[in-house]
């Protein structure tokens, strides 16, 4: 084995559930217990000053430069400092830049990790009160990734700047190619989602592991609300944890060094990215990715695999219909298991952070299935920023291979999104959002007769019921000069 081979050799989580603000940890202080974690997981220790690069996920906190403190706090003070940009694909990017630098013989020893702390900021803004945290002050020595919008300014102007609102357009588009009756389809996706459940319960790291049911995942009740037609509160990625996680990297060379067993090795075998065209507003279908297939599709054709052959799967799992999408362009069956942690929802999903979760349980998974093969994807934005990663606890038969197939997919076509538009249309696909128990608003993505897209609102509150007992895709329509949708 070429000794510059990259290994995963140590993986560390941590989750804080905590009863008062009393327990609270910083997002620093569960970065330092995951790596503690990490390190103890390599069956060895006393190695942290000999580390090259920290490398951090980028998070909703305010530290300017957390690597350069956790360096110096184990011991390795001349170590790169790295960051990211924000998005979930990042995890993913980081490992596969760092298995790079490790091929190439410019890195031994990395250590990457991130942490979030959604459920006691969240808890500590009800109480009204200010949570410490340390100051990190300076600038990483690299920061990696492209920050770009995630929406366009014709999604914006409509109100259009979240993906719980882009997301169950999705869905209900997919319905409506299937076929489904509305019963049908919310049957199915919640019966999809009570098998990522069915994984947390099994998963000691996932931050719900309370047995749901189908029904209750998808019924709104007074504990699952309604947030966007057809998606309750269980279907949306549960961003209020506290979660923490530290991957450790090295060279073959370097872990024979260290004396890490071979048993704790698992390697990266091949990482491929590209990004689908910018927005939901200028992509050909919303039941499609382009991006996903031809991502994944390379990544399973250099390492020699076809879907049958992975005997572990994580699909960013950010809403239903990301899962959906990603399988059907992969040709994974959405019977089989899709994810290794419970997903977003149950999981959990700290944000940025979670595909560091993913992927420490994947190794933790193929540590036990000798010459077991996995994949994991990650996901940027609005279905959009792609990067994936094939595992092994077996060795590569070539060394770690790195493609990025953007070209590939910006050359495929695009739709023209209109700003503004008068007269008939056909209604693509929609959701309704809601305001506590109420509808709010309609959101409505319309395609005019040469195929171009606009974005409709509607504030009716009998179409906005309709839309949640009836099929709305499909149906002809016509946009007043005022900006009204009417139904023909």
């Amino acid at each position: 084995m070429n000794p510059r081979t990259p290994v995963l050799v140590g993986v560390g989580q941590v989750l804080n559930r905590i009863e008062t603000l009393d327990d609270a940890m910083e997002p620093l202080a569960m970065m330092f217990e995951a790596i503690d974690r990490a390190v103890a997981d390599t069956g060895t220790g006393g190695f942290l000053d000999q580390v090259q690069s920290v490398r951090v996920i980028r998070g909703v906190w305010s530290y300017e430069n957390p690597a350069r403190l956790i360096a110096e706090k184990i011991g390795a003070p001349n170590a790169q400092t790295v960051g990211t940009l924000f998005g979930g694909n990042q995890n993913q990017a980081i490992v596969n830049h760092t298995a790079d630098a490790i091929l190439a013989g410019e890195l031994d020893l990395v250590l990457i990790t991130g942490a979030e702390n959604g459920y006691s900021a969240n808890k500590a803004r009800k109480a009204g009160v200010e949570l410490e945290a340390t100051e990190a002050p300076g600038t990483p020595d690299l920061v990696l990734g492209a920050q770009k919008p995630e929406h366009h300014d014709f999604e914006v102007a409509k109100g259009i700047r979240q993906a719980i609102q882009v997301y169950p357009m999705y869905d209900n588009a997919i319905r409506h190619e299937r076929g489904e009756t509305l019963d049908e389809h919310l049957a199915r996706v919640s019966a999809l989602w009570a098998r990522f459940n069915d994984v947390a319960v099994g998963n000691p790291n996932a931050w719900v592991r309370e047995d749901l049911s189908a029904t209750e995942i998808g019924r709104a009740s007074a504990t699952n609300r309604q947030i966007s037609f057809p998606y309750t509160k269980l279907m949306n990625a549960n961003m209020m944890v506290d979660m923490g996680a530290a991957l450790i990297l090295c060279s073959v060379a370097k872990a024979r060094a260290l004396g890490i067993a071979e048993d704790r090795w698992v390697y990266p075998h091949v990482g491929t990215q590209g990004y689908d065209h910018f927005s939901a507003s200028v992509r050909e279908s919303f039941t499609r990715s382009p991006g996903i297939r031809i991502t994944g599709g390379r990544a399973m054709e250099l390492s020699g695999i076809n879907p049958d052959d992975l005997d572990f799967v994580d699909l960013y799992s950010c809403f239903p219909s990301a899962v959906q999408v990603a399988a059907r362009e992969l040709g994974l069956s959405e019977e089989r298991p899709l994810t290794v942690t419970g997903g977003l929802t149950f999981g959990g999903g700290p944000l940025n952070n979670y595909v560091m979760h993913s992927i420490a349980r994947t190794v933790e998974l193929l540590r036990e299935k000798p010459g077991g093969k996995a994949l994991v994807t990650a996901n940027g934005g609005n279905l959009y920023k792609h990067v994936h990663g094939i595992y092994s606890s077996a060795p590569p038969s070539r060394d770690f291979q790195h493609a990025n197939v953007q070209d590939e997919i910006d050359a495929l076509p695009s739709r023209e999104v209109l700003e503004r538009h008068v007269g008939d249309v056909t209604i693509e696909s929609y959701t309704v959002m809601y305001a506590g128990d109420e509808p709010a608003v309609g959101h409505v993505a319309c395609l005019t007769a040469e195929g171009n897209r606009t974005w409709v609102n509607t504030n009716d509150r009998d179409l906005m019921s309709a839309m949640t007992t009836e099929e709305f895709c499909g149906r002809a329509a016509s946009v007043s000069a005022a900006g009204e949708l009417a139904i023909r």
